[in-house]
């Protein structure tokens, strides 16, 4: 998605969340500043490293997550394919032993496991908002191989190609980088929060709360958007 069309998008976001675009823009030229110093990915490279497939499977965070990463492992061979794990989604791959090729987080998963699975060689996409800048600048220097990205205008080294949520913007991401074939595991879009996206719930699963709900509504809708405007197939598994 250009940023001319994304932009209408994130000023509704901006007004529905009452967001700071000067916040936004802060974190972002926060870590733009580091990636500057500590080196980063561009696309190109990226789409080179993960050049082996134009097959994509997106994980999410959602409850059916651990059910559709144990059906895969069953039923695909996962070497076919560029595996995209969504920010918390990363811990389910760990404890199944998969590696995420990618990793799309804003740093609110689990970050012992999004480290891990760096060391083991995921290229990690971390994006940066007004709500993460304190993050931003305590935990991008521990990662490696990082490209930088922002939900505002994007600046330096940083590169915006759509989306809200972890989820939905792995999706755009994967566009980016050339997918003509998506699968989508574990992106419910429904009301259950699970352990994975919240990391210190009590429980394995909970509702979400009406933030959350809202934020589940756009990222089911900018999931829609790509089906109906780019050349890729999609496949949800919870279809």
């Amino acid at each position: 998605m250009e940023f001319g069309l994304w932009e209408k998008y994130y000023k509704e976001i901006l007004e529905d969340f009452g967001f700071s675009r000067e916040n936004d823009e802060e974190s972002a030229k926060l870590l733009d500043e580091i990636l500057s110093t500590e080196g980063c990915l561009t696309l190109d490279e990226l789409r080179e490293i993960v050049g082996f497939s134009n097959k994509f499977i997106v994980f999410g965070a959602g409850p059916s997550l651990k059910e559709h990463i144990l059906m895969l492992k069953e039923d695909y061979d996962l070497k076919d394919y560029v595996l995209v794990a969504a920010d918390g989604a990363t811990t389910a791959m760990v404890e199944e032993r998969i590696s995420p090729d990618i990793i799309a987080t804003d740093l609110d998963g689990n970050l012992d496991d999004i480290l891990i699975a760096n060391l083991r060689g995921a290229n990690v996409v971390i994006h940066a908002h007004g709500d993460n800048i304190d993050k931003i600048a305590s935990l991008t220097p521990f990662f490696t191989s990082v490209l930088g990205t922002t939900q505002a205008q994007p600046v330096g080294n940083l590169y915006n190609f759509g989306g809200f949520t972890d989820g939905d913007r792995a999706l755009f991401l994967a566009v980016a980088l050339g997918a003509e074939e998506i699968i989508l595991a574990g992106m419910d879009f429904g009301d259950i929060v699970t352990k994975y996206s919240r990391p210190n719930l009590e429980n394995n699963l909970a509702k979400a709360d009406e933030f959350k709900k809202k934020k589940l509504v756009y990222a089911e809708k900018f999931t829609e958007w790509i089906k109906d405007n780019e050349s890729v197939k999609m496949t949800n598994l919870c279809d």
